[in-house]
């Protein structure tokens, strides 16, 4: 099993817009910023998670992305999914052919633990994540630094 960082930007990205989409539209330059994830990057993981409703885009100014549900009915594991990533453990893709076609000693063993893994990760919700107390922290690290750094540029200006 191998989670690429695009699973993990993608999970990344999407708990900073649940947690900063209040009001308004979240820019993906302010994920990009916060996160330390290439806009360009974000762009494409943005272009997959809207194709499967998970976020909607505003145009224009004061546009960005907000959930395209509420964070109760977004998954770990449909995030993961709609950027073509998976968590299958088996070297077969779970199709049974590990060993020149036939299934090798350990088939069971792997395909059992790749369906346990995303289940695990089905269960838990957006707003499971939102509700967790060390995310929460960061976030209020994050915004907190990142309101000193503006008012530094401000400063200088």
């Amino acid at each position: 099993m191998r989670l690429t960082s695009k699973g993990r930007y993608a999970v990344t990205a999407m708990i900073d817009l649940a947690l900063h989409a209040e009001m308004k539209p979240v820019p993906l330059a302010e994920i990009s910023e916060r996160q330390s994830i290439s806009l360009s990057y974000l762009e494409q993981l943005f272009s997959r998670l809207r194709r499967k409703n998970l976020v909607a885009s505003a145009r224009g100014p004061g546009g960005g992305y907000k959930l395209g549900m509420l964070p109760g009915d977004i998954s770990v594991g449909m995030i993961i999914d709609a950027v073509d990533e998976n968590v299958k453990a088996t070297k077969c893709d779970s199709s049974g052919g590990c060993n020149d076609g036939k299934r090798c000693l350990t088939h069971s063993l792997w395909d059992d633990l790749s369906k346990r893994i995303s289940d695990f990760l089905d269960n838990i919700s957006l707003a499971d994540l939102m509700t967790n107390n060390e995310i929460k922290q960061i976030v209020n690290d994050q915004d907190h630094d990142r309101q000193m750094l503006n008012k530094i540029d401000v400063n200088i200006i």
